[in-house]
């Protein structure tokens, strides 16, 4: 739904062409070959000026690691921070967030998700979080402690979907550097 929302937005400024969301694989080493791969063959001027990733939930722990290894911003919303806690009760078989879909979440896919840990952010002017307070998956408390110095914006209540994620759109846009209007 986040995704959708970003790339309405997007489109009506009549920037959809630099607009991707690509459906991530569940490993999480194949997520991050096939991001980088999205972005493989961009100048390294334009990762750093004009690159934004935005990722929620476990695509915020993705999109952290992606920040720091290729210089650009990041939004994160709802991230997860400490995944390798809060996974382990999903291995097995499960079905996608809001799609429903059945998905097998393996545990290699936990050790892959260790090879991606950001222990701290080194450039806090970099990030923009989203968390609410709300969140029934993910503590907020968590994602803020683990972002200080970043951008933050704490919906007080709301949920771990987001669900009123449309008030967002243009400030999450804003801080990719999209400007509407």
């Amino acid at each position: 739904m986040k995704g959708r929302l970003l790339g309405e937005r997007m489109a009506q400024l009549g920037r959809a062409a630099e607009y991707l969301a690509p459906q991530l694989p569940a490993s999480p080493r194949l997520a991050i070959e096939q991001a980088q791969a999205l972005v493989a063959d961009v100048p390294a001027s334009e990762i750093a000026n004009e690159l934004a990733i935005v990722g929620s939930s476990l695509g915020g722990y993705y999109a952290t690691w992606l920040a720091e290894r290729l210089g650009c911003r990041a939004v994160l919303l709802n991230p997860a921070v400490t995944p390798l806690v809060d996974l382990e009760k999903y291995v097995g078989m499960t079905t996608m967030y809001h799609s429903g879909e059945p998905f097998e979440f393996k545990r290699d896919y936990i050790d892959e998700l260790q090879d991606l840990a950001v222990p701290a952010i080194s450039r806090p002017d970099r990030y923009f979080l989203v968390a609410a307070t709300g969140d029934e998956v993910l503590d907020w408390r968590d994602m803020v402690a683990h972002y200080p110095g970043a951008r933050h914006r704490v919906i007080n209540g709301s949920d771990h979907g987001i669900s009123e994620f449309a008030q967002y759109v243009d400030e999450v846009l804003a801080f990719c550097g999209v400007r509407a209007g």
